[in-house]
């Protein structure tokens, strides 16, 4: 989506962010080398865009990235999402939208796009993704992640990122979030979405509940104390530094899938995702916006 950011003297600055673009850009920055990302190894971006300018100086600024744009879909009915986003003297943020004619709403509803995904280690989405769907697009790309999981063709990765004004209720968010958790290999959700979602009495219930199945990663992240895994018991979890300052939580969240992503692809423990999660996101909430400077 594109971002209108307040600025002091009043005005708007305008950028581009979003929960899986943020995290695509922060996996793609943490994947390369010397600035530089693989061609053998790129991350790659599927949406659905306008042909709008805002929806041209997007695709432009995945391409900048080095953030393969080759399943992007246009759509001449439809234009790039906006939101407006103003944070308090906390960095707590607050958000208005702009997005009922997004063309990313229209994401799996017909074509090709509906039926299949390129070949990937791992497919990332969130609840947000879903959310943002009609219900057969939705329920479309459920069987569809869940049939690459089954046949371990690629590894499913999802955060539940639970935004109530998105869904057409409380009990569908529930419904499909429960079913994407039961199949999900990889999970990486927040400690108080889910509570708000599935009305957990404590943090230890959502841990507990992340300690059944069968997946081969888990992240719950919990701000600034740090991520806890139930792979790993409490007295071997890292120590999580937080962050020295905090100006701007936006895309906290994101920014720790995408170097978690990024460092579980190359092979590293548990406790070294978590950590390279947590020091990636203490980084972005001491810079204002969602995308920091390289």
């Amino acid at each position: 989506m594109a971002e209108l950011r307040q600025t002091p003297s009043g005005g708007f600055d305008v950028g581009f962010a979003g929960d899986s673009y943020n995290t695509a850009v922060y996996c793609t920055r943490a994947l390369s080398i010397d600035g530089q990302v693989s061609n053998a190894d790129p991350v790659g971006y599927v949406t659905c865009v306008g042909y709008d300018p805002l929806s041209e100086a997007f695709v432009s600024r995945l391409e900048n990235e080095q953030i393969c744009t080759k399943q992007i879909v246009r759509d001449e009915a439809c234009n790039l999402g906006i939101y407006s986003v103003s944070t308090d003297a906390a960095g707590e943020r607050s958000f208005h939208y702009w997005r009922n004619s997004s063309a990313a709403r229209q994401m799996f509803s017909a074509g090709e796009s509906s039926v299949s995904l390129p070949d990937a280690r791992i497919i990332y989405l969130s609840g947000i993704s879903l959310a943002i769907m009609s219900p057969n697009a939705r329920r479309r790309l459920i069987d569809y992640l869940k049939t690459r999981s089954t046949h371990k063709q690629s590894l499913v990765a999802f955060d539940s990122n639970y935004r109530p004004k998105l869904w057409e209720s409380k009990e569908v968010a529930q419904q499909t979030i429960a079913e994407m958790w039961e199949f999900a290999d990889i999970a990486l959700p927040s400690i108080d979405d889910e509570m708000d979602l599935f009305n957990d009495k404590s943090e230890m219930a959502v841990i507990e509940r992340f300690s059944s199945g069968k997946r081969v990663a888990t992240a719950i992240k919990r701000g600034h104390r740090g991520p806890v895994s139930p792979q790993i018991p409490a007295e071997n979890l890292p120590q999580f530094r937080p962050a020295e300052k905090v100006i701007d939580t936006t895309a906290a969240g994101d920014s720790f899938n995408g170097a978690y992503l990024a460092t579980f692809l190359s092979g590293a423990s548990e406790e070294e995702c978590l950590l390279a999660g947590h020091q990636c996101a203490s980084h972005v909430v001491g810079v204002r916006g969602a995308i920091a400077p390289r």
